[in-house]
C-alpha cells in the first residue's frame, strides 16, 4: 500500500513509500481509508519540532474509512461500517490531564496518511450520517482541541464575548463555530483581512487584526470586555488579553506558536479572578461528546482544498506558507 512516512534523507523528509499493508490482532481493527486531514502538528514533524519523532513512520492523525477486517470475531458487526478514527492513544485514568504514555496517531504511531490503517477497536465510532468523508476526516483532532478548549475548559455560554485567534487555522474555526453554536458573540483575529472577512461571513461578529499595534483597543471598543479567550499564539499579545478581560473571565491556551509572553499583569489576574488555562486535545470521553455536539448543532468542519494522495506532499508546503482557510484534505478514492 501507500503510506506518507518521515524519513532520514537529508532534504526529502517525506515521501510517499510502498510499505505493506497491516493485518489487525486481536482487539484491532483494519480501516481502508478514504480521506485524511493536515494538521499544523504534521508540518511541525515535518520540519522536526516535535517530540519523541520516529523514523519511517506514517503521518496524520486525521482519518475516516471503512473497516474492512477485524482481528477477533467478537468485533465483526464493525466489517462495512464507515468510521471516523479517535487519534488518541492512552489518555490514561485521569480524564483532567494525559498520562504519561499518552500519544497521537501519527508519530510514534502510524498514522493515517495511507491507504489503510490498523487501530484498536475502541478507537472507532460511526461517522455522523449529515457528514460527508472528508467533512468527517477533517473533525477529530482539530475539534477535540477545539471542543475541549472551548466547551469544557472554557464553558462557553449564551451571550459570553468570546476571541477565538488565528482564525486561518482547523482549531480556531472549529472553536469558532462551537462558541457560535453555543450562543456566544465571537470575534476573530487573524493577520490576514481576508481570513476576517471568511470568519465574518460564518458568523463572527467582527475581526481584528492583530498587526495592528492597537488591536487590543479596537476590539475592547467593539465588545466592552471579554468573558472567554481561545488562543493558540501565546507571544508578547498575550499579556494583552489579560487587559480586555471582564471579571471572572477565562483565557484558555492550547499553544504557543509565537512564544512566551514578556509580561504578565499578576494584579489585574488576581483582583478580576481571572482564569489562565492549558489545554491539549482533550480524552476519550470528550472525543465522543464532541461528536455529539457537532451532529446536535450539524457543524461542519470548513475545507480548503481536497486532493488526492498522490499530492499530498503539495498539501504540507501550502500549510507552510498558511494561506489556507480551513482544513487540507487528503483523498484515498
Amino acid at each position: 500500500m501507500k503510506a506518507l512516512q518521515l524519513t532520514d534523507h537529508p532534504e526529502q523528509r517525506i515521501q510517499l513509500l510502498d510499505v505493506a499493508k497491516p493485518e489487525p490482532a486481536n482487539g484491532q481493527v483494519l480501516v481502508r481509508l478514504q480521506a485524511a486531514a493536515l494538521n499544523h502538528r504534521d508540518q511541525w514533524i515535518r520540519e522536526g519540532k516535535y517530540p519523541n519523532i520516529r523514523p519511517f513512520c506514517t503521518l496524520g492523525s486525521d482519518g475516516c474509512g471503512i473497516v474492512e477486517a477485524v482481528g477477533s470475531q467478537s468485533d465483526a458487526h464493525w466489517i462495512g461500517k464507515t468510521v471516523v478514527i479517535n487519534p488518541n492513544q492512552n489518555w490514561g485514568d485521569n480524564p483532567a490531564v494525559q498520562g504519561k504514555d499518552y500519544r497521537i496517531l501519527g508519530n510514534p504511531v502510524d498514522g493515517t496518511f495511507a491507504e489503510y490503517i490498523v487501530v484498536p477497536t475502541d478507537r472507532l465510532h460511526e461517522k455522523p450520517a449529515y457528514l460527508t468523508t472528508e467533512q468527517a476526516a477533517a473533525l477529530p483532532l482539530g475539534g477535540l482541541t477545539a471542543y475541549r478548549a472551548t466547551c469544557k475548559h472554557g464553558a462557553v455560554k449564551k451571550g459570553d464575548n468570546v476571541l477565538v485567534t488565528g482564525i486561518g487555522g482547523g482549531v480556531a474555526q472549529l472553536a469558532m463555530q462551537f462558541a457560535l453554536a453555543a450562543g456566544a458573540n465571537v470575534w476573530v483575529s487573524s493577520g490576514d483581512e481576508e481570513k476576517l472577512r471568511k470568519a465574518i461571513a460564518l458568523g463572527a461578529k467582527g475581526g481584528i487584526n492583530y498587526r495592528s499595534d492597537d488591536w487590543d483597543k479596537q476590539l475592547m471598543a467593539q465588545t466592552g470586555g471579554l468573558n472567554l479567550v481561545i488562543d493558540s499564539g501565546g507571544g508578547t499579545g498575550f499579556s494583552r488579553f489579560v487587559r480586555l478581560m471582564q471579571p471572572a473571565g477565562k483565557i484558555v491556551f492550547y499553544g504557543a506558536t509565537a512564544g512566551l509572553p514578556t509580561t504578565l499583569d499578576l494584579h489585574r489576574i488576581f483582583f478580576y479572578q481571572l482564569t489562565l488555562q492549558g489545554s491539549t486535545m482533550g480524552n476519550d470521553a470528550e472525543f465522543a461528546e464532541m461528536l455529539q455536539f457537532c451532529e446536535q448543532h450539524r457543524i461542519s468542519p470548513i475545507i480548503d482544498s481536497v486532493r488526492p494522495l498522490d499530492e499530498i506532499i503539495s498539501a504540507f508546503d501550502e500549510m507552510k506558507m498558511g494561506k489556507q482557510f480551513g482544513k487540507l484534505v487528503i483523498s484515498m478514492a
